[in-house]
């Protein structure tokens, strides 16, 4: 297997992974942010019904949501670039006599 198929498997993992669950996190955070300003729902974190639970739970998810879409992104960008040759240096000038 050559390096740009090892690429192409740890990003499709990385998005499986990493990726759809930071998805479902960031819809889930956003949920959770936009009902803690709702007046009168039913608001359950752990027990509690209070409001700012809910906002600080769901900026945590929205936060954490980040770094999970992050992640395949970078496994993308450093798997799949390009990498420079390495530049052969050609030196025609004879070499240094031993000593």
């Amino acid at each position: 297997m050559n390096n740009k198929n090892t690429g192409l498997i740890a990003t499709i993992a990385a998005v499986v992974l990493c990726g759809c669950p930071g998805l479902f996190m960031c819809f889930f955070g956003a949920i959770s942010t936009f009902v803690s300003f709702v007046p009168g729902a039913d608001i359950n974190v752990g027990g509690s019904s209070d409001p700012a639970s809910a906002t600080a739970m769901g900026f945590v998810f929205l936060c954490l949501s980040v770094i999970f879409i992050a992640i395949p992104v970078a496994v993308g960008f450093f798997m799949l670039r390009k990498k420079p040759e390495a530049a052969i240096i050609s030196n025609d000038e004879p070499l240094p006599p031993a000593s």
